[in-house]
């Protein structure tokens, strides 16, 4: 490992014991709006430290303030990525809270974990969706369920999709990108296969810098609407601002 590269993780692995230390002292006696700031502000000198630049696309759609975000999933950046720029609570993969020193940090930034095939995790989980989205937060989560490399895009699960229509709140699709300088898909950032991630943020740290670019697209209606309609809306929609089919 590059002497440079050493440095610039210890650099992120202090980042993350600050965030660690506002998490533990700071975020039980604030209300979310500073959370959030405090979430926008740790996420965005996150990614600076990782070489990672966040634009929005031209012509995204203006982001709701109350909505069911869902997007395609290319790596751990991603939840930082749409932290930098609007905090959400995130559902994801129980597996990420077993990462060093990031699981416990994702949870206490107001990440729900879900354990696959556990029905009463997802039921006890899916009335906390509801409840969040009827008091007005912004959830997210990525429905592929899983990471894919950039250029291709997984089917997407349906099941969460039932807590916006509960809710009566609109789903949001975001597109998410990862560049290089000449505005390929960037080499490092895919995060699949047997990769850890530790061996992930080395790839990134060693790697060229990254630009990544997130699409707002408009959002989908879900009154009177099925679940699997509002998935297969959703797939539609991100899979055109990707350019896959």
């Amino acid at each position: 490992m590059k002497l440079s590269t050493i440095f610039r993780l210890v650099r992120v692995l202090l980042h993350v014991l600050k965030g660690m230390a506002i998490c533990a002292t700071v975020f039980p006696w604030i209300g979310w709006d500073r959370r959030n700031a405090h979430i926008r502000r740790w996420s965005t000198r996150l990614l600076g430290l990782c070489n990672v630049t966040v634009s929005l696309a031209p012509g995204s759609a203006p982001v709701l303030a109350r909505s069911m975000v869902v997007a395609n999933h290319v790596s751990w950046l991603d939840i930082f990525v749409v932290h930098s720029l609007y905090p959400s609570h995130f559902v994801a993969k129980a597996e990420i809270r077993s990462w060093p020193l990031a699981g416990w940090l994702a949870e206490k930034a107001g990440t729900v974990f879900i354990a696959r095939g556990n029905r009463r995790d997802l039921r006890h989980i899916f009335k906390g969706l509801v409840t969040s989205l009827e008091q007005g937060e912004r959830v997210a989560f990525f429905p592929e369920g899983t990471t894919a490399a950039q250029g291709k895009l997984l089917p997407f699960h349906a099941n969460l999709f039932e807590a916006a229509i509960d809710a009566k709140v609109p789903v949001q699709p975001f597109a998410l990108t990862y560049q290089d300088a000449a505005g390929g898909a960037h080499p490092s950032v895919d995060f699949i296969g047997e990769t850890s991630f530790a061996e992930s943020i080395v790839l990134i740290l060693n790697g060229p810098p990254v630009k990544a670019q997130l699409a707002i697209l408009p959002p989908l209606a879900t009154e009177g609407a099925h679940r699997r309609e509002l998935a297969e809306a959703s797939h539609k929609a991100v899979a055109a601002a990707l350019g896959v089919s």
